[in-house]
């Protein structure tokens, strides 16, 4: 697969190395938290991969666990990483932790829902220890209920040396949707909590994506344009077209067919029709292009020196007059009618 680098993610991966620091550092008396959400494919999963592998010092423990999409069962994030740890010294009932770590010669379930979710919360104690340690929760949206209860105590357990780091798509997508929005909930209403939505790459990221696998100057903008309309802005599309394409050029990714298993929903639907007489303020151009760079509004207000109510503003203006859907069409507009922008990729 050709390695393409955290384009577009430096403030998430800042972040993330700034909660850790609240547990490496002295004085943490409990878990920071950090919900990382977006639609499959956005690189939720390569975000944490590439936090975890930075993070300094070094964590003395790192649980990872994620759910058995096919075949779930309780406390499958827990059964996952016990599966590739020695448990033998644990300090814990030999059945309770066997019917933890779904072994197939527990017996049956002899403990309270309550006392095992307990016995659980233990389990990960002392699996961590003195720490500092992560935690890392893949797919929260699959997890059993079993697992997703535990989550939610690991966030507020008093005096556990961790980060946490969940990682989900949206609950609509979710096996239980409603129990996993409670869930994304509460831990996001958990104090200091940090909360990230991944959204799609901008033009300008997939532009600087394309200029790192083809070459130093910046490819033409209607490539730009293009391959980021026909993937999506979508990080796991793109890498899977860069591959399929890779050592046929630039114009391959524009002009040959897409590839069966790339043609998902999260393309960009194709631009509503706009009126040849938009006229926007120097403001709402200046917004319009930190829409084209993928921004959220946190981050376009901190490059334009203006509040975040501001741009809210300004953002419902540009998609009242150009017609769009949503931030990503009004961005597509701008880069189809050259306007400023999208102006540093025009070929």
């Amino acid at each position: 697969m050709i390695p393409v680098s955290m384009v577009g993610r430096v403030g998430e991966l800042a972040e993330l190395d700034r909660a850790w620091s609240t547990v490496a550092g002295p004085g943490r008396s409990s878990p920071a938290v950090t919900v990382i959400t977006g639609a499959a494919g956005v690189g939720k999963s390569l975000l944490v991969a590439a936090a975890v592998e930075g993070l300094d010092p070094r964590p003395a423990v790192i649980l990872a666990g994620a759910a058995r999409v096919h075949d779930p069962a309780p406390y499958d994030w827990l059964a996952a990483v016990l599966s590739v740890r020695d448990v033998g010294a644990l300090d814990l009932p030999p059945d309770a932790l066997a019917w933890l770590a779904q072994q197939p010669t527990a017996p049956r379930e002899r403990y309270a829902p309550g006392t095992l979710l307990r016995l659980a919360v233990r389990t990960v104690r002392l699996l961590v220890g003195v720490g500092p340690a992560v935690l890392v929760v893949e797919d929260l949206h699959d997890l059993d209920p079993a697992s997703l209860n535990l989550v939610v105590e690991l966030a507020t357990a008093p005096q556990l040396p961790a980060l946490l780091v969940v990682a989900s798509r949206p609950p609509a997508d979710a096996v239980a949707p409603d129990l996993t929005r409670r869930a994304l909930a509460r831990l996001c209403g958990v104090r200091g909590a940090v909360r990230q939505h991944l959204g799609p790459l901008g033009v300008a990221e997939v532009a600087e994506i394309l200029t790192q696998v083809y070459g130093d100057s910046p490819p033409p903008g209607r490539v730009c344009a293009a391959v980021w309309q026909r993937t999506g802005g979508n990080p796991y599309a793109l890498t899977e077209l860069l591959a399929v394409h890779a050592g046929r050029g630039l114009e391959a990714l524009v002009r040959e067919p897409l590839p069966e298993h790339l043609r998902v929903p999260e393309r960009l639907p194709a631009p509503r029709a706009t009126p040849p007489d938009v006229e926007l303020t120097g403001r709402e151009v200046d917004v319009l292009g930190c829409l084209v760079a993928g921004m959220s509004n946190k981050q376009a207000a901190r490059a334009l020196g203006i509040s975040v109510r501001t741009v809210t503003v300004h953002v419902s203006n540009l998609l009242r007059k150009t017609g769009s859907a949503s931030r990503t069409e009004a961005a597509l507009w701008a880069v189809q009618h050259r306007l400023p922008g999208a102006g540093q990729l025009r070929g």
